[in-house]
Parts: C-alpha cells; structure tokens; sequence
C-alpha cells in the first residue's frame, strides 16, 4: 500500500538545527523566512502531495499517458491537479519575485520537492522542468525574451523542458545534428529531431516552450559549436497570448518501465521559430545552467522514492503477522507476531531510514550553499559556497538516485510476494526510481565529473570547501566521549577517502583509465564520508538536547539510534570503496574485448 506523511519534524530539524554551523553565514535577504513562516509552508506542501498528488499516483501508473493526433493526454485527474497546484502559487515558490515567483530559500523548496516527488514523481517532472527552465533564460536569454516567457514560466501557465538528446548521439552531444538558421529579423529556423523529452508534449499548460540544443551554419565541430534557442510550441501573438503552431510536433511517447503518468516524447522540429539564448556556439554553457540545476533536483527524486518506499514498508511491517520474533512472542495474543520483530526486515528498514535522514540532512547542507552563493555579499563565502555546489552537485544525483532505488528494492523486499505484484503499489516505486540513476547523465558520468572535472579544479579549491569542515570536525571533537565512537569512525573513513584522493591524483595523471575505473567507488566513498559527518553533528545536536531536557526526547533518542545504524552498518562501506579505488583498474580492464 503506498503511504505518505511528509517527514515535517526531520525537515525542521535540518532547516533549523543542524548546520548552523556550517560558515555560510545568515544571509539578509532571506531574514523574512522565519521558522515558523518555513514550518507552515512545509505543512502546506504535505498537505497538498498528500491529499493531492499522492491519490493519483497509483492510477496515473495504471492509465500513464497517450498521445491522440499529435496531442498528449496525461492521465485522469492530472490536469486538475496541476491547475490546483499552480493556483497555489507552488509552481513559483523559488523563483525570482521580479518574475512573479516567491523568492523562498532553496532550503525550503528542495523540502517541498521531496514531498512532490515521494507522493508523485511523475507529477514532479512537468513543474520541475519549467523551475529548471527559467534559470538558464534568466542566466543567458535577453530583456526581452525573458520578459515575454518568464513570467508565464515562473506562474506555471507554460511550461518548459530541455531538448537535448537525439536518436544518434545520447550523452554525446557533439553529434547533434539539429541545425539552426538565421533569419533577418534575429530569430532562427530549427530542423532536427529529439528524443527522450521529459514533458515535452502534454495538456496542462497552454503553452511549451522548449530550450533546444541545435547548431548554426557557420558552427565549429563537436561541442564547441552548440548553441542554445528558446523554441515555442505555439508563437505568443505581441500582447503574450499563445498564437499560431510553431511547427513542433511529437511523433511518439515512449514505453517506459516507469514514471508512466510524465510523457517521454519524441520531437520533430520542422523550420520552428527560436530564439537565441546567450552566445552563439557556447550553449553548453547555459544548458548546464539548467542541467546543474536538475541535476539536484533529480537527488532529491530518489529521496522522495526513498523516503515513500519507506513508510510503506513501515505500514506493511507493522501490520503483517508472520512468525514469532527469534527471542519469544511479542504479541502472544495474535496469531503470529508482526514482521516488524525480525531481524532482517529491521536491517532493511533501518537502512531506508537511515539512507532518507542522512540523505535529507545532507541536502540541506547543499541547499545552503546553494542559497548563500546567490544571497551572500561576502565574496569568500560566496566563492566557498560555489566551490562546495560544484562538487557536490553529482554527489547529490548518483548517491541520492542510489540509494532511493535501493529502498525502493528493499521496500519490495519487505513486502515478499506481496511486493512484487502491482496491488501493493511498491514495485512502482522501484521502476520510478530506476531512470533516476540515468537521465540528466548517467551516475557513471557523474562520477567521471567529480573525478574528472572537480578535483583538480582549481588546485583543488572544491575539495577544500568540503575537507575542512569535516577535518574541523573531527579535530574540534576528538575528545568528546559521547560522540567518541563515532567521531573515529568518522575519522577512519576521512582518512580513506583521503587517501583514495591522493591515489587517483597520482595514478590519473599517468593514465587517464585509472581514474575512470575509480570513479563510482570513488565518489560512493565522498557521498559516505558527508552522510557521516552530517550524523555525527546529528547526534552532537541530539545530544545536546537530550542534556538540556525537552519534550521531545524520542524525535532525539531516534536521531541518535539511527545515525549509530548508520556507522555500524553503512559506513563501513567505505573500506570496500577504499580498497576497490588502491586495487586499480587493472581486472577490470584485462579481457580483450573479444572475449566478452
């Protein structure tokens, strides 16, 4: 059975007790957005996925969408529901107030996108694209563009997606083959053909507007000659209203093993009317304006599933009778004891939990970067807090889509039988889950980016902005016998990973191969090291609190219990991370390739 109560009571522990100390500082412009502001807009936001989304989860799978003459049709009860939701004001809730959005933290809406996502994850796409949308034409576009599309984008009546992708190329975007000409009156013709559009066709907004990769006549080969236009469905009449077709049709939606009620569309694009969006042949650079954004957005996805799949085993442990618990009946009145007594289903449990919280805690560090790289005006903060989004950022997507599909296995799991047939509703969250960990960019390439990209960034300025506060850390409590345990531990795998940083440096400059073939473990072991040290301040919150004596002593006493799970069984991971990383990338390369 698919169950959902936004997690409101960790989500404020995050926002307002966890990393206060974290040197990013309170940030002015955000001073309005108290507490108690933040906690009933939270409130809201459960409210709506629960009572909202979350009924047409389930159906929206069932009936997934179709496409009839050229137009998708997503499933019942879609379209009212977004209309409730953009009525709501949901739609613009981070977005720029000079377009009409509400300004609020990245804190406080990446929380609100975990609860879409975990009551509807196919919902979340078509606001979530549009959200990722106005960042690159904000960035990049001119006065006029986005004073024609962002309002309607920030409001949810259009909507937006990214057209990258085609049939040929995949993530190898400088294979495109969509060309661009110019016309005289500074707009350009688009013909070519995309695939994999996540909402790219759909019935719940007037209007499409489509960010389009393409080349022009005169492009270089290869990336370098990728430029970027803002491509309408319809072309706005000169008073904004939507006016005739621009020549962009969907020639299919894809058969998907999930996320059946978000439309994945094929698109033609026949001489359409763009516009350009920065400067000719550097749209890479403002398409990952909106892919970095989305690529976040993504983590929090597998959150969301995780933290669903989650409860719903929670519901199902609690209320399946089965066996007796291995150390004598618990509830010698029934029949049989529930599953929750057992060993193995508490294994299970405990680790969705403890991937959610440490997930969601980490989050909440990133959001605040996030938050203090565009409001702080403290230049070091600023460039301190950039560099910690930089390397974070594909932390954030492959650990986080991991481990949601993870729990949604383990989710299955719980349920037996039960859990791999369509009645229960979990095995959905396993085939959502599942694309995650490939679109925006493979995990694999998102470890190639960490590697890559981010470490020797700079001399490696990113790696400082995280390998200081977690050596701060650990130095400032080596001493403190309650946390002592986990402060080694933590200590241990810091060294690991540490370690492992130093091994690719030396062995990736020799030959590049050795760095590919440690990137996944590699960047496995950073995602450990971070959930660590955000347990460990956790606990030190915990306990802090405990000592003083409150009236929500269990909240505390499970913070506590979970974040030790967390040490005893997960981060020991990172061993095995460690000396997969020092083994190298010789058996993985050694077969010729003959004879696979």
């Amino acid at each position: 059975m698919q169950v959902y109560e936004a997690p409101l009571r960790d989500m404020r522990f995050v926002l307002n007790e966890l990393h206060q100390e974290d040197g990013f500082g309170g940030l002015d412009a955000l001073a309005e957005f108290t507490p108690d502001l933040t906690a009933a807009i939270l409130e809201e936001a459960g409210r709506v996925a629960r009572d909202i989304l979350l009924p047409l989860n389930r159906s929206g799978d069932e009936e997934g969408c179709r496409l009839e003459n050229g137009v998708v049709r997503t499933p019942a009860g879609f379209k009212d529901a977004y209309a409730r939701f953009r009525d709501g004001g949901w739609c613009a809730l981070a977005s720029d107030p000079q377009w009409g959005g509400q300004g609020l933290p990245e804190t406080v809406n990446k929380m609100t996108e975990e609860m879409i996502c975990a009551a509807n994850v196919s919902f979340s796409l078509y606001p979530g694209l549009t959200h990722g949308a106005t960042t690159a034409i904000e960035g990049y576009a001119s006065d006029e563009l986005k004073a024609l599309y962002l309002p309607r984008l920030v409001s949810g009546e259009w909507s937006g997606t990214m057209c990258l992708t085609e049939a040929h190329c995949g993530t190898d975007l400088g294979l495109l083959r969509t060309r661009a000409v110019p016309q005289g009156d500074g707009s350009c013709k688009l013909t070519g053909s995309k695939i994999f559009i996540s909402a790219g066709e759909h019935d719940l907004t007037d209007n499409i507007i489509h960010l389009v990769l393409a080349r022009l006549p005169d492009a270089p080969a290869g990336v370098k000659g990728i430029s970027l236009f803002l491509v309408p469905k319809y072309l706005p009449k000169a008073d904004g209203t939507v006016g005739p077709s621009n020549g962009v049709a969907c020639a299919a939606i894809e058969h998907k093993m999930g996320l059946k009620a978000s439309a994945t569309c094929q698109l033609n694009f026949d001489e359409s009317v763009g516009w350009l969006v920065g400067k000719p042949h550097k749209g890479m650079e403002a398409m990952f304006t909106m892919m970095n954004t989305e690529r976040v957005s993504v983590g929090v996805q597998g959150l969301g599933i995780g933290e669903a799949a989650y409860q719903s085993a929670v519901y199902y442990a609690k209320d399946r009778l089965q066996g007796r618990s291995l150390a004598g009946a618990r509830h010698p009145d029934k029949a049989a004891d529930p599953i929750i007594v057992h060993p193995d289903v508490r294994r299970m449990l405990m680790t969705m939990r403890a991937y959610n919280e440490g997930c969601r805690a980490l989050c909440g560090w990133v959001s605040r970067a996030l938050d203090a790289e565009k409001h702080s005006t403290d230049p070091e903060v600023k460039q301190r807090a950039g560099d910690f989004v930089a390397l974070m950022t594909p932390v954030v997507k492959a650990l986080f889509t991991d481990m949601g599909f993870e729990a949604a296995n383990l989710s299955v799991q719980v349920y037996g039988g039960h859990g791999y047939i369509r009645e229960s509703g979990v095995e959905q969250y396993a085939r959502d889950a599942r694309i995650a960990m490939i679109y925006e960019g493979t995990n694999g390439i998102q470890a190639l980016d960490l590697v890559g990209r981010k470490l020797g960034a700079h001399m490696g300025r990113y790696l400082r902005s995280f390998f200081h506060p977690v050596s701060n850390f650990i130095e400032a409590h080596a001493e403190d016998e309650a946390l002592a345990p986990m402060i080694q531990a933590l200590a241990q795998a810091f060294g690991a990973l540490q370690l492992s940083t130093g091994t690719i440096a030396q062995k990736g400059l020799k030959d590049p191969e050795e760095a590919g073939a440690a990137a996944t473990d590699y960047l496995r072991l950073l995602g450990l090291v971070a959930l660590g040290y955000c347990f460990a301040q956790a606990s030190k919150v915990a306990r802090g609190k405990l000592a003083e004596g409150t009236d929500e002593a269990d909240f505390y006493t499970a913070k506590i219990a979970t974040a030790q799970f967390f040490f005893d069984r997960i981060l020991p991971q990172a061993t095995a991370c460690f000396l997969a990383i020092k083994s190298g990338k010789a058996s993985m390369m050694a077969l010729d390739e003959t004879a696979f």
